[in-house]
């Protein structure tokens, strides 16, 4: 039964991939990605949130690390091939993130205090970075990392931590690697978010 929940997760993931794919192609400045990029990882993602249900996840989480998955594919697709994070994607990630926080808190009471510590941490150091050296931090960044804040915060204001060094450190590996040019810092930072959102809770 784990393993049939398991693969109906994959499918209907490789859906939600094949619409994102769609998406990407037809929204302003949005990129054009081969097959079937977008079907995979997404229906990996929503695979590996479903047997995550089956083995206890609550219901009342789920759909964070399943929205995060979709729309962070999207991102990092995005970021690797043409160097951006849509607003498109980033901006409404916002009220949603928060609704399903919402959600999260009427069922774990002070949910919402780690969120919010969470979304300022990250926020407010991407936005330092920003700032201080702005040819390290592109404006995406910045308006990224407050929602992953938010639904990682949920989680534990120490994940953010651990989030901020692993993708600090994923982005020097991949600069030391590419030698030199522009190296996209959106992926790096969302698979340790998605992680931290879709293995972490024991809720």
């Amino acid at each position: 039964m784990v393993a049939v929940i398991g693969v109906l997760g994959g499918v209907v993931g490789c859906g939600a991939g094949w619409l994102g794919r769609w998406v990407l192609g037809s929204v302003r400045r949005g990129v054009v990605v081969p097959r079937p990029w977008c079907e995979l990882a997404v229906g990996v993602a929503w695979a590996w949130v479903a047997l995550r249900v089956a083995a206890g996840m609550p219901w009342w989480w789920a759909a964070v690390p399943l929205l995060l998955g979709w729309v962070g594919v999207l991102l990092a697709v995005c970021d690797v091939r043409a160097y951006r994070l849509p607003d498109v994607f980033t901006l409404p990630a916002y009220p949603v993130a928060a609704v399903l926080v919402g959600v999260a808190a009427v069922h774990r009471p002070g949910t919402w205090s780690g969120a919010l510590v969470g979304a300022l941490l990250l926020g407010g150091v991407y936005l330092l970075v920003r700032v201080l050296l702005p040819e390290a931090m592109g404006p995406g960044d910045v308006k990224l990392a407050g929602v992953l804040g938010l639904v990682v915060g949920a989680v534990s204001v120490g994940a953010v931590l651990v989030v901020m060094v692993v993708a600090a450190l994923g982005t020097l590996a991949a600069a030391s690697w590419r030698g030199r040019g522009a190296v996209p810092h959106g992926p790096v930072v969302l698979v340790p978010a998605w992680l931290v959102t879709a293995v972490a809770p024991g809720w």
